[in-house]
């Protein structure tokens, strides 16, 4: 954390510059034991993206079919950025540090959004969620709402230290070569 406190300092500042503050985006997810926490992101929306949203069914429709927008007009103008790099997650390293989160492991579910996973839903509830998984590497953004959880599945299933180890260096080689990033 204090070697990307640099880092972290540049992003504040041009998301500061570009639509003010909050610079972090905090919201609840459910962790290990389905407890709750907050998770860290910067914020690479606007800062009235939900409302947008909600004034656009087609946008809607599409967001609640992959909980993604292929083309989503709620971003700043350096949200893609700071996204395809993965920039936007680091504070989850803050996430880490707190315990609530591991740097691999299924990815950390919105509460209201839990009931869509099925029987998959306990397999999240059994491990801390990751800042890396699977699906990060295999097209992160690309894959399909159950893809994603399919990914997650088989990362409970087959979980070991040499597994996180990969899924860290495939992870870092997919943010390097922008493989599947919107």
């Amino acid at each position: 954390l204090l070697s990307l406190f640099p880092l972290f300092v540049v992003v504040a500042l041009l998301i500061l510059c570009l639509d003010g503050a909050p610079v972090i985006y905090k919201q609840r997810r459910v962790g290990r034991g389905g407890a709750h926490f907050w998770m860290y992101k910067f914020r690479t929306m606007r800062r009235d993206a939900e409302e947008i949203l909600q004034r656009d069914p087609v946008l809607l429709a599409e967001y609640q079919r992959n909980f993604k927008l292929e083309n989503d007009p709620r971003l700043l103008k350096c949200g893609k950025l700071l996204r395809t790099l993965t920039i936007d997650e680091l504070p989850q390293l803050v996430n880490v540090f707190q315990g609530h989160m591991s740097l691999v492991g299924p990815r950390p579910l919105i509460p209201s959004e839990s009931c869509r996973y099925g029987s998959a839903f306990s397999v999240y509830c059994r491990m801390k969620p990751g800042c890396a998984g699977l699906w990060q590497h295999r097209g992160r953004n690309a894959l399909s709402f159950e893809e994603r959880v399919s990914n997650d599945v088989e990362y409970y299933q087959t979980a070991s230290l040499r597994r996180d180890l990969l899924v860290i260096a495939r992870t870092a080689r997919a943010i390097l070569v922008r493989r599947g990033a919107m």
